[in-house]
């Protein structure tokens, strides 16, 4: 039987080359990856399935680009919120963002801030935004957090789980990803969810992020359905 995902991450990778191949400055590939991403959260909002979209908006490696091109990404973000906003929240669609936002610029991080709130109480979908997010970060972050409890005499160290460590992560209020989506041809996770990805089905597209449409996404899916998610059992085990 075909199980579809309830929640899916993608890295949207391919931006730039996108731009490059057509002799474009790199902002503009970012512009029309916006085009895709109102597509995709549409799409997935629609579904019976897709709970949670989790997208690589921006790492916090990219600071390391030109600065004209990362004050271009910050506008960026900035404009979209303002721009979709209202569609956001008469489509049901609840803005999360895991990241250290706060040291964003300040209008990016108030915009943000008040996405999260006008959002807070939709549920048609929950649409996670990856924004100055490193995942090596989050979990030494989340080791520092419990590290500071049991100094405190808060936790014995008996008690470290994967619950409670999972707790501590930007992500504890969803469940992990079923499916996580490359597009640009790359094959790797660039920092991205790198706890939360251990059982995740990985599927990469060779496609920049600007062509990759809703039928691209409609094939992953489908090629995510057919497959056999074992957990470390075996196939006897799952199919008993």
């Amino acid at each position: 039987m075909k199980k579809y995902p309830s929640h899916i991450a993608i890295i949207m990778d391919g931006n730039g080359r996108w731009a490059k191949d057509r002799n474009k400055p790199r902002i503009f590939g970012h512009k029309r990856g916006v085009d895709r991403v109102r597509d995709i959260v549409e799409f997935c909002r629609n579904t019976s399935y897709v709970n949670f979209l989790t997208l690589y908006t921006f790492s916090s490696e990219n600071w390391m680009r030109p600065k004209l091109e990362i004050n271009a990404l910050m506008k960026l973000i900035e404009t979209t919120i303002n721009e979709q906003i209202d569609d956001l929240v008469s489509n049901g669609i609840q803005i999360r963002i895991i990241g250290d936002i706060e040291s964003l610029p300040k209008s990016v991080y108030t915009k943000l801030l008040q996405a999260i709130d006008l959002t807070k109480n939709n549920d048609k979908l929950v649409l996670n935004l990856a924004i100055n997010y490193g995942s090596r970060n989050e979990i030494i972050n989340a080791v520092k957090i419990i590290s500071k409890k049991v100094k405190n005499n808060e936790i014995l160290i008996d008690d470290i789980n994967e619950d409670l460590f999972n707790d501590k992560l930007y992500t504890s209020f969803c469940p992990y990803p079923d499916l996580l989506i490359r597009t640009g041809g790359e094959s790797r996770l660039s920092n991205f969810l790198l706890w939360q990805l251990a059982y995740s089905e990985i599927i990469v597209n060779d496609s920049f992020w600007p062509d990759y449409k809703v039928e691209d996404l409609k094939f992953d899916i489908n090629k995510f359905a057919i497959k056999e998610r074992r957990f470390g059992k075996t196939s006897e085990q799952i199919n008993f």
